[in-house]
């Protein structure tokens, strides 16, 4: 499946070049506009692997709409612009931008940088999914552990009996230890049967 794109350009001609140049390199331009606004919109309808982004457009932009793009991880997020100044690098790359590109830019270039941003986003997604799954299983494990010491104290359980308990009736109603750990602690599960 190709890479879909959404290019954002206020200049038509380097707009209409940069879709051809990319859709001959073998991805796929799902929108092409002008507005740093309108290429939110198009990311949030369109779902793209990347928005490429000039800086200086109308409506809003393209550091404003790096940032409303990148943060949330909708897409990953190129910069091509003829701007080369260092403060506006620093608040690209503080916006989200995995990579920054300056016009005139050569083919060679351009698809090292896309593979590059392409290949930064998933890293960044992945570490991400990683830390919320960590945080996840320690929260389990916290609720867990609170319901098996409730058992213990309340129903004279040993602490492998009270686990045992838990994961049984997991099993029993066809749901998480979470969820039933979480029921014994509310006190909307009875452990009587």
């Amino acid at each position: 499946m190709a890479t879909r794109i959404v290019i954002a350009e206020d200049e038509a001609l380097i707009r209409l070049d940069l879709k051809e140049t990319l859709e001959a390199e073998g991805y796929e331009v799902v929108g092409a506009v002008g507005r740093g606004d309108e290429a939110v919109e198009l990311v949030n309808e369109l779902h793209p692997d990347l928005a490429i982004l000039d800086i200086k457009m109308p409506g809003m932009d393209g550091l404003e709409a790096a940032r409303e793009i990148a943060m949330p991880r909708k897409a990953a997020v190129r910069i091509l612009t003829a701007f080369s100044q260092r403060d506006l690098i620093e608040q690209a790359r503080d916006a989200g931008a995995f990579y920054y590109l300056v016009k005139p830019f050569q083919t060679s270039d351009l698809v090292p940088a896309i593979e590059v941003a392409l290949g930064r986003f998933a890293d960044m997604r992945a570490m991400e999914a990683e830390v919320e799954g960590t945080k996840e299983r320690l929260e389990t494990q916290r609720i867990v552990g609170r319901a098996k010491g409730l058992l213990m104290d309340r129903d004279g359980m040993s602490e492998s009996e009270a686990f045992s308990f838990i994961q049984r009736t997991a099993m029993q109603h066809r749901a998480k230890m979470r969820t039933v750990a979480q029921q014994i602690i509310d006190g909307t599960l009875p452990t009587e049967g």
